[in-house]
């Protein structure tokens, strides 16, 4: 039997939908909505790239295919690209006709070139002379100036032109590229503005200005326009002696891939339009006519520029386990029971100092660390690079490849070999998303000493800023088997080796999808036999073919499940006779549900494993990932309680799946709203 699965892209969209749909909300703060505007926006940017730029691949290479779902590659990329079309012109309605209106009721306007009066025309024009004029390159097309190849996501203008320059060359058309050092939103004086928070975009400066890059000729229309790239790298794994050499070699051919998708503003001539698709290959489908700013990313700041309280999310300080209050070191808390950490409600610096105590501490005598993401300010790379420096045994497991902060990791590769750290690359050909920092210890006794291990697992990035945007478990412990699993897995991701059998841990490409399988047969058994079957699953996303299918088989067989898929699900919750006894459902909010639970009730003994991977053929076979147990009785029971059951009990922010792959928002109806971020946060 075939089992059906769910369009990935089509999935992708619904949740970007369903991202979108926090700013249409009225009950979200002003401020807060424009923020999902310009996630939302964020999010599409990397559909394109990596997802859309893979089926244009999939459609050159195989032309008559047929994604996993079962439709042909063509119809599949007209029918995602009309969605994304709708979700595109829905965004923007909502951007001009709902946000901007009450943006300007609460004192913050945006000022088009065509509303400035005397003043602030007079400021404008300074400032685009003195700041904007000295860095811009127009480029004149002709023979010699061939259109230029403009760099991924860059903002571009189009500028139409007549007349005879000094060279007596009729002119028709120039490109400008607006600098990525340039700012694109700028303050208006206050004294000028007639709002409390006054903005105007570089496109209006460009706009109002753009006469004076051609100086004697008529100007007959200034057009924006973005070309987003393919910016999947490629690294030949036959042709490689040296990873990081390969990566900075390949790194600048991102900013130049095959054009993926154009966007225009929406005043653009249909006859520069259908020259810029043809220029980039494109055809009117991958066109996208936009009413306002392309690229509303570029807004992103602005939240942060406006000092209105009342218009943002209540500020949440992260809280600090009572256990790290008394000042002990964070070693003497782990010697006394596990530490189990949920981020960010609760606090990321028992981590931070659990790193910086083990860089100034005598008897540490090794570190060893994985680092996936962790942002170009960092201070657990400092801590890593003192205790290097202290002469401490740093190891630093570096993922070269991870996507879109490859420029980032490869500097810290740098830095960390100039101060003595080891750092390696992990396994080629597998990506390293595994979270671990292992630390080792002399423990000093009344008549002895010995060498203790002591573990950090999570199922996110060392990353202080995400640790206070993704919700995330992290869990310090020193439990031998747990211990001595991390170590084995170091030593194969630094050395050579056959796989050794581990202990605790579920480990890909190895042992992790094999055990979630047998957890899911365990739960059929129970089923069959007249017991309890039951699973409660959360990730990001739920993909891989034959987990789906023994999810299918689970549901025949009477095991209850509870699917929390944030994102992409391509399984279909709710059919009869195939899935009936599945339930689907995603949770958006201010923060991002990033950790990975899966519990299986285990005939009462409640099994619960916390993961860096979801359920993707790429966590479970192309990369290594773990899965670690919560052994603590009470921990466990923080893990149910507050990664699943209340966010199974949520009736006011979650979304159901329908059979279909479309969602439905849970209304409380009559009952008392539940929001489960909003009520973690007051548990904490």
């Amino acid at each position: 039997m075939t089992f059906p699965l769910l369009n990935r892209e089509l999935g992708v969209l619904a949740f970007n939908e369903r991202v979108l749909a926090q700013a249409e909300d009225p009950t979200v703060p002003l401020l807060e909505r424009l923020r999902f505007v310009c996630i939302t926006s964020s999010n599409l940017d990397e559909f394109s790239e990596i997802r859309m730029s893979g089926l244009q691949e999939q459609i050159r290479v195989a032309v008559d295919g047929v994604t996993p779902d079962g439709m042909s590659l063509q119809h599949a990329y007209s029918t995602i690209s009309d969605r994304a079309q709708k979700l595109v012109a829905r965004q923007y309605a909502l951007f001009n006709e709902v946000l901007l209106p009450a943006l300007n009721t609460e004192g913050i306007a945006f000022y088009q070139e065509s509303e400035w009066d005397e003043q602030q025309t007079a400021w404008a024009h300074e400032f685009f002379k003195t700041e904007l004029l000295p860095v811009l390159t127009p480029i004149g097309l002709d023979p010699a100036h061939p259109f230029p190849r403009v760099l991924n996501k860059s903002l571009n203008f189009a500028v139409k032109l007549s007349g005879k320059d000094a060279f007596g060359r009729e002119t028709e058309l120039a490109i400008v590229q607006a600098p990525r050092v340039l700012p694109r939103l700028v303050r208006m004086p206050e004294n000028l503005s007639k709002h409390a928070y006054g903005f105007v975009l570089l496109s209006s400066f460009m706009q109002r200005f753009v006469g004076e890059l051609f100086p004697g000729l008529s100007i007959g229309g200034c057009y924006q326009f973005r070309v987003t790239r393919n910016s999947d790298l490629f690294v030949d794994e036959d042709e490689v002696t040296d990873l990081r050499l390969a990566l900075q070699g390949e790194l600048p051919t991102r900013q130049l891939g095959n054009a993926v998708r154009l966007e225009v503003a929406d005043g653009t001539p249909a006859s520069l339009v259908q020259r810029l698709l043809n220029q980039n290959g494109l055809t009117p489908g991958d066109c996208y006519r936009v009413n306002g700013a392309v690229n509303l990313v570029r807004l992103m700041p602005l939240p942060d520029l406006v000092d209105r309280p009342d218009l943002k999310f209540t500020p949440h300080t992260p809280v600090l386990p009572k256990t790290f209050v008394t000042g002990a070191s964070v070693f003497d808390v782990i010697d006394q029971s596990d530490v189990l950490l949920h981020h960010p409600y609760e606090s990321f610096q028992p981590v931070l100092e659990l790193l910086q105590q083990a860089a100034i501490d005598p008897d540490v005598l090794a570190i060893k660390q994985t680092i996936y993401r962790t942002g170009n300010d960092s201070p657990l790379m400092s801590a890593l690079m003192q205790a290097a420096k202290n002469g401490k045994e740093v190891t630093v497991v570096l993922e070269l490849m991870a996507r879109f902060d490859e420029e980032t990791n490869i500097g810290w590769a740098a830095k960390l070999e100039a101060v003595g750290a080891h750092v390696v690359y992990g396994v080629f050909g597998y990506k390293t998303h595994a979270k671990m920092l292992l630390i080792v210890r002399r423990k000093r006794h009344a008549k002895h000493t010995k060498l203790k291990r002591y573990v950090h697992l999570g199922t996110g990035n060392y990353h202080p800023k995400t640790a206070r945007l993704y919700t995330d478990f992290g869990l310090m412990t020193n439990d031998d088997k747990i211990c001595e699993d991390v170590h084995n897995v170091f030593q194969q991701l630094t050395g050579f080796g056959k796989q050794v059998p581990l202990k605790r841990l579920w480990q890909s490409p190895f042992t992790l999808h094999a055990n979630v399988l047998n957890a899911i047969q365990k739960e059929v058994d129970a089923a069959k036999a007249g017991k309890q079957g039951y699973i409660i699953a959360k990730m990001n996303a739920l993909l891989e073919p034959t987990v789906i299918e023994a999810l299918y088989l689970a549901s025949q067989a009477g095991v209850k499940i509870q699917l929390l898929i944030r994102g992409v699900c391509a399984l279909q919750p709710g059919v009869p006779g195939l899935s009936e006894n599945i339930k689907v459902r995603s949770i958006i909010g201010r923060f991002l549900e990033h950790h990975r639970v899966f519990y299986f009730y285990a005939d009462g003994e409640e099994h619960v494993m916390l993961s860096s991977a979801d359920w993707m053929d790429r966590n479970l076979f192309r990369r290594i990932e773990t899965a670690f147990p919560i052994q603590d009785s009470k921990l466990k029971r923080r893990v149910i309680e507050e990664s699943l059951l209340v966010h199974l009990q949520d009736n006011a922010s979650a979304w159901d799946m329908d059979s279909d792959g479309s969602y439905r928002k849970a209304d409380p109806g009559d009952a008392t709203p539940l929001v489960s971020q909003t009520d973690l946060l007051s548990r904490f």
